[in-house]
């Protein structure tokens, strides 16, 4: 699989534009991004998420079959905390074309257990997604040795 990590940035004319940061081949994992498992290693071995010593929130975007169309960084935040603009969000994932997301982010402090701040900017996503039409359907957040899916646990 080819992983493509974009960004936006402006054009001579002041509009947002999707430029490719980086792609790179991925055979260890199939395009498909339809469990938990797959993304976090992923994040891990291709973004090296968990290595981070301060919080990072990716978004990776699929199209309508659940593949892998693109990955964007969303913020670099604190040792505990990082701050996103759902604006920014859903620009970045309808300028991909994406037709669902699922947003990643680390705790360098190894705890996977999400805040309450976690959990209610999901939900700020999750209904401003449902606006523009675009799905959140997972938010998964990386610990050490292991990962908590706000999907698998019900809070989603």
């Amino acid at each position: 699989m080819r992983v493509t990590k974009y960004r936006t940035k402006l054009s001579v004319d002041k509009k947002v534009v999707l430029e490719k940061e980086v792609s790179v081949n991925y055979p260890e994992i199939d395009r498909f991004m339809n469990s938990p498992e797959k993304i976090v290693k992923l994040a891990k071995d291709y973004l090296r998420i968990h290595e981070n010593a301060e919080e990072y929130l990716y978004m990776f975007c699929m199209n309508t079959k659940l593949r892998l169309i693109g990955v964007f960084e969303l913020s670099h935040g604190s040792v505990n905390s990082s701050i996103f603009s759902v604006r920014e969000i859903f620009q970045k994932a309808l300028l991909a074309n994406a037709v669902s997301v699922i947003f990643v982010h680390n705790h360098p402090s190894g705890n996977c257990k999400p805040s309450i701040e976690d959990i209610r900017s999901t939900e700020r996503a999750i209904k401003a997604g449902e606006i523009v039409g675009v799905d959140v359907l997972d938010h998964i957040i990386i610990g050490d040795n292991s990962y908590c899916s706000l999907k698998e646990r019900g809070d989603i």
